[in-house]
């Protein structure tokens, strides 16, 4: 449905182009939207969160029957990937005391869990009967992006490897208004998926 703008072998062959001196001067995302890059890189605006959709993605949205969006996911060819942000403190990181409850969770509800030290911290990487998943947490300015990774474990180094690459473009607009810690940050939908989905759910109602 949507294209991930730049290719990520172009990506590519532009990082090696560069220098050793100029290359530590890139740093990558997720980007707060006040220091967005301005790039060539298409993303998906949903008001809390702007997101590249990698070739060959499905968007696939989880409504509330009140009407908020609870959830965007991408659906990929190795994977199901989901980028939510939260509202957190001002003062101090929330991912470490989030993903030792979610450890806790995951281990009652009979996955096997282990951490990993990646690019932003410590992941959590879960093994159920169901899927293998990776939740990846970025602390930022009031607040906290989590990435999850689900899918086969066959398939499961591919479809980390995708979330990486999409929370490395990822922008988080937190905005102004003080909201209380953990809060999800509001999604909103671009009008054109917005009448797709109304449209979808006319027609069932119709059938």
């Amino acid at each position: 449905m949507f294209g991930w703008g730049r290719k990520r072998g172009e990506r590519e062959a532009a990082d090696e182009a560069l220098s050793a001196e100029e290359a530590e001067v890139v740093e990558g995302g997720p980007f707060d939207s006040g220091e967005a890059p301005d790039d060539e890189v298409e993303r998906l605006d949903l008001g809390s969160v702007r997101l590249p959709v990698p070739e060959g993605g499905q968007l696939q949205v989880e409504v509330d029957p009140a009407g908020p969006v609870r959830a965007v996911h991408l659906v990929t060819p190795v994977g199901r990937l989901t980028v939510s942000a939260f509202a957190a403190p001002r003062s101090s990181g929330l991912w470490t005391e989030v993903s030792a409850e979610l450890a806790e969770q995951l281990r009652k509800d009979g996955a096997r869990v282990y951490a990993e030290e990646g690019d932003w911290g410590p992941e959590l990487v879960a093994d159920s009967p169901n899927a293998a998943l990776r939740f990846v947490g970025v602390d930022g300015p009031r607040w906290l992006l989590r990435g999850v990774a689900a899918g086969p474990a066959e398939h499961a180094e591919e479809c980390a490897k995708l979330l990486y690459a999409v929370l490395d473009e990822t922008v988080v607009v937190r905005g102004d208004e003080p909201l209380p810690v953990r809060t999800p940050l509001p999604i909103q939908l671009p009008e054109a998926i917005l009448r797709h989905i109304q449209q979808a759910q006319n027609n069932g109602q119709q059938g």
